[in-house]
């Protein structure tokens, strides 16, 4: 165009561009062609053509692959006897873009024919790219990847590079980022028709949504008692709107107040993340008696935060939880003195974290009052004074004159019923009249008779005179029987089946004649009586063997009668 300069004063709405597509051939003058999207104009030392994407005079076309957006144009101008004519094709590609989770590749062919017209004579002299307009000289510092052959041009750019833009995105309730990048490409070479051509497209480039759901990382330490919860990775255009502990939610400041503290922190990938720190104590913070010994703590957090430029409101639900073994099982001691059994066991948990029981009863204040104990508190302990001959007491050796007895309490779990602990006291006692009922039907009475004048105590017997002491001295005498023995009689009462018998004399008769008989010794007689609730069965053998579970004695009652003299 230096060579005819008359042109280079001409308005540029002199010239005409004529269009050439599959529907034919259009010519139309500049200033109509700005009115459909086109822009044109001259410099001292070119023509400049800007045509809008899939126009009406243009055409798609696939070269190596890649779709190719065509406008093929001829700008001319004339006056007088001269015609120029200037060949304005343009073609650009419209796709060639791909993605990884981790890049993205862009993908322009090497050789256009629109452009090349005798692609036998082509000589690629030089390939250059650039970010942002600016020409990246190494690409490889910056782990961009350019290459090239015979057919494509590639430029591969790592997700989150420099030069590009991370944005962060909510889509479907997702949280995720969006990557873009403004790249450029300019390819020169050499061809018989044009020499030296310099082929520059530039491209923006944006990711499709990629999720990234943020993660909850607890980096909780027990022996602190303190939640220490991460909440991330986010971009920087992400803030805390308000933070849910316990279905409660709370702005920053007002979590601040309320004593928990929330801070953000940097991640090395320059990407953030919000600190939550909750203490175990905290009434927010759900507290679970689990296993033996130990408390699960679980922080119920609901998180609300801002997203991008447009604020969009992103919510993340996340439930941590801290097992420490925090609880102390309680250890009981007991004593006794000569009538009683006595157990001191620690009040701390009780009713929350476990309960007493009296085999598979709830021991609680009306049970015991009910089966004679004598409950009593104080600022640490239960204490329980249990009598001898009440109910729940088990006779674990009976002989004559001498007992050795034990008391047990199962301490169990209030929601699973475990037995944790079997709280026991055990000791040996003397008494000189007792009776016991055995769980299996085995009764035991040592019985003590005070008669005028004294009888001997080895001619006593029971309703069945086979039946005689299995031990005895002067004053006492020791039977053992089983109730389906020894003339034992049986009857039911209420709730209670009872079991009879009576320890009687065996009378010595004094010589004579007539028909009263006359004895020295006194008429004596001792009911003896067992009771059993009828909802018990009667168990074979001694003892069972879990004291918690074991069957519970029945209750015995002596009922003496004698006189000083009998005639019959």
């Amino acid at each position: 165009m230096s060579a005819l300069p008359e042109t280079q004063n001409v308005a540029y709405q002199v010239w005409q561009l004529m269009f050439v597509s599959p529907s034919g051939r259009k010519r139309i003058m500049v200033s109509d062609a700005a009115k459909l999207g086109y822009s044109f104009n001259n410099t001292l030392s070119r023509v400049y053509l800007r045509a809008p994407y899939h126009s009406n005079e243009s055409d798609v076309s696939t070269v190596s692959g890649v779709n190719m957006n065509m406008v093929t144009s001829t700008s001319m101008y004339r006056q007088r006897w001269l015609l120029l004519l200037i060949d304005t094709t343009v073609s650009c590609p419209v796709d060639g873009t791909s993605f990884t989770d981790t890049t993205l590749t862009w993908t322009v062919p090497s050789v256009i024919p629109t452009l090349v017209v005798q692609e036998s004579t082509f000589l690629s002299k030089n390939i250059l790219m650039g970010v942002d307009g600016q020409v990246i000289v190494n690409p490889e510092e910056k782990n961009y990847l350019l290459e090239h052959n015979k057919t494509h041009i590639g430029i591969t750019i790592p997700i989150g590079a420099e030069g590009g833009k991370l944005k962060s995105s909510v889509s479907g309730g997702v949280y995720g980022v969006i990557y873009s990048i403004d790249l450029f490409l300019e390819h020169t070479w050499t061809d018989a028709d044009w020499q030296t051509t310099k082929y520059t497209v530039i491209k923006s480039i944006t990711t499709p949504f990629m999720p990234q759901i943020p993660t909850v990382i607890n980096t909780t330490l027990p022996e602190e008692r303190l939640f220490n919860v991460a909440f991330g990775h986010f971009l920087p255009d992400v803030s805390l709107v308000t933070v849910a502990i316990g279905n409660v939610p709370f702005t920053p400041r007002e979590a601040q107040h309320q004593g928990f503290k929330i801070y953000e922190t940097p991640f090395s990938n320059r990407t953030k993340g919000f600190i939550l720190e909750v203490s175990f104590d905290d009434p927010h913070v759900l507290k679970e008696y689990v296993n033996r010994n130990e408390t699960k703590y679980t922080l119920l957090v609901n998180y609300t935060v801002s997203v991008g430029p447009e604020m969009t409101l992103y919510y993340h639900a996340a439930e941590v939880e801290c097992v420490v073994a925090d609880i102390e099982i309680p250890e009981a001691v007991g004593h006794c003195d000569e009538e009683n059994l006595y157990l001191a066991i620690p009040t701390f948990g009780l009713h929350h974290y476990w309960n007493l029981y009296l085999g598979n009863k709830l021991l609680n204040q009306h049970v015991a009052i009910t089966n004679g104990y004598l409950p009593a508190t104080n600022s640490t302990h239960l204490i329980l004074q249990i009598p001898l001959f009440s109910v729940g007491v088990v006779y674990e050796d009976v002989s004559f004159q001498k007992i050795k007895a034990r008391f047990d309490v199962a301490l169990r779990k209030v929601r699973t019923m475990e037995t944790l602990q079997m709280f026991s006291i055990s000791c040996n006692f003397n008494s000189s009249a007792f009776i016991i009922c055995h769980p299996d039907g085995t009764i035991m009475v040592s019985a003590q008779m005070k008669t005028v004048p004294a009888i001997d105590m080895s001619k006593t017997k029971l309703r069945d005179s086979s039946c005689k002491p299995r031990e005895y001295n002067e004053g006492h005498a020791f039977f053992k029987f089983h109730v389906t023995t020894c003339g034992t009689s049986v009857r039911f009462e209420g709730d209670y089946i009872i079991y009879e018998n009576e320890i009687s004399y065996e009378k010595e008769i004094l010589p004579g004649q007539s028909i009263w008989k006359i004895t020295r010794d006194p008429d004596y007689r001792l009911t003896v009586l067992c009771y059993y609730r009828a909802k018990e069965t009667l168990v074979l053998g001694a003892f069972a063997s879990d004291p918690s579970t074991s069957p519970l004695f029945g209750s015995g009652t002596m009922v003496p009668r004698s006189n000083t003299c009998t005639e019959g």
